[in-house]
């Protein structure tokens, strides 16, 4: 790997012999600078472009500025001078050197020519007066929110006359304000003999119910109404899955549409508690009304089950409207209500107390403020501002309704099962005797009428005709099916929770 390198004697003596030799040679004479070498010398050392922020007026300063006005200078005299070529027009082509530039210039239009978009003028050239319209116009309009059929054509453009008469045509079949908001129509405009008159309309297409689809067209005699009738599935859409972190965000992910997610929790609210008895681990369960059309629309209704399952507990509500067949039952009562799989329903009151305010007098003995001796107080005081609204604890019916004694403007509900409440010194009443009220309705404001010494709601509750403390008191009401209504209601949860998954 290593060579081995042994200078001898004669090797070091051989080597060291012409080093030597040069070493002692005497140095060449110097040269004398030339006058150009020395010119170079002296420039070399003069600064030709010094800081002209500095020294300003010293020898180097002008220097620099005779440096800077020559460059200038120079560049001034160097600069091009930029003037018109001169050249000769040529002649305007004429004869048979016109015709063969012209057809020279047809050139196909995937280069770019204009070929066939414009003529030049010639004699078999002849102008038009004026533009021809379109044989057919083919438009939409949009129904919009309390809109009438005929003003949404005649906005699009269709005369009077032909806007009524399709409106009346619709109107045979469907009525036009039941007809959605927002619902397309397709029209077709034909030609018209001029311009000072509205084109006519030849075909009219409109979605006017999720089974019904109606196409207008003009014959000889007029505009035709043509209904389509189509086919439409009604099978439920039945959704499941885990509660996870939120309840709300787990079935809108799940595909469950925000309103009847509103629905189900305020459903499951009645009995669970969201935030204290249902967990991650928990499931739901939520059938929502579905129809679909043989077109391939879907439309998601409202919501039928909700349910909540927990291992060891399941809460299944169904809504069920027991009185739907009652014409003379309110619109409420008509939509159902809430139904567990034992055919019960639960009806919460109003938390808290009819008006937002703070108690001023409770219930028990006390000194009257205006008579001065000591009484009995059968209710509660709560003080709020003049003309606050006073809800209903829970539904019932209105006894009495106007000014009685000291109690001022009074209203009087009966709730069923011996209970009652009474609202007193009421600035306006706004329920009257007799009428039916729902737990959270408005009825009556805040006022202090009668014996009062200002705005408050003198509450009083009953049982079975004898005046208790409203505190001590549950609104809560629980109804139970029975007979034909707990048969039709088992058979409606029987057919529920037959249905798939998903299906």
């Amino acid at each position: 790997m290593y060579l081995r390198n042994d200078q001898g004697f004669e090797l070091a003596g051989g080597t060291a012999s012409p080093a030597f030799g040069r070493a002692l040679s005497p140095p060449a004479a110097a040269r004398a600078p030339s006058p150009v070498d020395v010119l170079r010398d002296h420039a070399a050392r003069i600064d030709w472009v010094p800081d002209l922020g500095h020294r300003i007026g010293s020898l180097d300063w002008w220097r620099g500025l005779a440096t800077c006005t020559a460059l200038c200078a120079a560049t001034w005299a160097l600069a091009p001078n930029f003037r018109p070529l001169v050249g000769a027009v040529p002649s305007p082509l004429a004869g048979a050197e016109w015709e063969e530039t012209r057809a020279q210039g047809i050139a196909p239009l995937a280069q770019g020519a204009t070929t066939g978009r414009r003529m030049a003028a010639n004699d078999l050239v002849a102008p038009l007066a004026d533009a021809p319209e379109r044989p057919t116009l083919e438009l939409s309009a949009t129904l919009g929110q309390g809109d009438a059929f005929d003003r949404a054509l005649m906005r699009a453009g269709v005369g009077r006359s032909d806007a009524e008469a399709a409106a009346a045509l619709v109107a045979q079949s469907v009525d036009p304000k039941a007809i959605p908001a927002g619902t397309r129509i397709a029209l077709t405009l034909g030609r018209r003999p001029d311009r000072t008159v509205a084109r006519p309309l030849e075909q009219l297409d409109v979605r006017a119910r999720f089974d019904l689809a109606l196409s207008l067209t003009r014959g000889a005699g007029g505009l035709t109404v043509n209904r389509r009738p189509i086919a439409v599935d009604s099978t439920p859409l039945r959704i499941q899955g885990l509660v996870g972190s939120s309840l709300y965000r787990s079935t809108r992910a799940a595909g469950v549409p925000a309103k009847a997610v509103e629905s189900f929790i305020k459903a499951i609210s009645t009995r669970l508690s969201l935030g204290r008895d249902v967990t991650a681990a928990d499931s739901f369960d939520v059938i929502v009304e579905r129809e679909r059309a043989a077109t391939g629309e879907t439309r998601i209704g409202d919501l039928l089950f909700a349910g909540i399952d927990q291992g060891r507990r399941k809460v299944q509500l169904v809504r069920f409207a027991p009185d739907a067949a009652n014409v003379d039952a309110d619109e409420e009562s008509n939509r159902g209500g809430w139904f567990d799989a034992n055919g019960q329903t639960e009806r919460r009151a109003v938390s808290g107390m009819p008006v937002v305010g703070r108690i001023t007098s409770s219930f028990g003995l006390r000194v009257h403020p205006l008579l001065g001796f000591t009484r009995m107080h059968k209710g509660l005081d709560i003080g709020a501002p003049y003309g606050s609204p006073i809800h209903a604890m829970t539904d019932g019916v209105v006894a009495f309704a106007g000014r009685t004694g000291g109690y001022g403007n009074f209203v009087k509900l009966v709730h069923g099962g011996g209970m009652a409440s009474g609202y007193g010194h009421m600035s306006r009443i706004a329920v009257g005797s007799g009428t039916r009220v729902r737990a959270g309705q408005v009825i009556g404001y805040v006022g202090s009428t009668g014996m009062s010494t200002g705005p408050h709601l003198h509450w009083e509750v009953w049982k079975n005709g004898a005046a208790i403390n409203p505190r001590s008191v549950s609104f809560a009401s629980v109804a139970a099916l029975s007979g034909e209504k707990l048969r039709a209601f088992k058979a409606k949860v029987a057919q529920l929770l037959a249905v798939r998954v998903g299906g």
